[in-house]
């Protein structure tokens, strides 16, 4: 089953340092999926999610649009985490 949602990074400093590490952490703990992200905004390349500096590359800022494709047996619940994540701004104040 594959799953793709678009998120609007919202917290201040985008998807660098601790809210890409968060990222990476959830991504791979869903260890029976693929996991890729793109940054829709810059139109950069699917990367492995899995990876820190891989996520990092995408360069996803404030009010970016990103690219979210996980494929595996339980890849609605594993959407549902990274909604979460971008949903509480990966637990940043902003």
């Amino acid at each position: 089953m594959s799953f793709t949602k678009e998120f609007t990074v919202t917290n201040k400093v985008g998807l660098h340092a601790r809210p890409a590490a968060r990222f990476v952490k959830a991504a791979a703990k869903m260890e029976g999926n693929s996991i890729v992200i793109a940054n829709v905004s810059k139109q950069t390349p699917q990367v492995n999610a899995k990876s820190f500096t891989c996520v990092l590359s995408i360069g996803a800022n404030q009010n970016d649009v990103v690219k979210v494709t996980i494929d595996g047996d339980n890849a609605e619940e594993a959407m549902n985490t990274f909604s979460e994540l971008f949903a509480t701004n990966f637990g940043e104040e902003d």
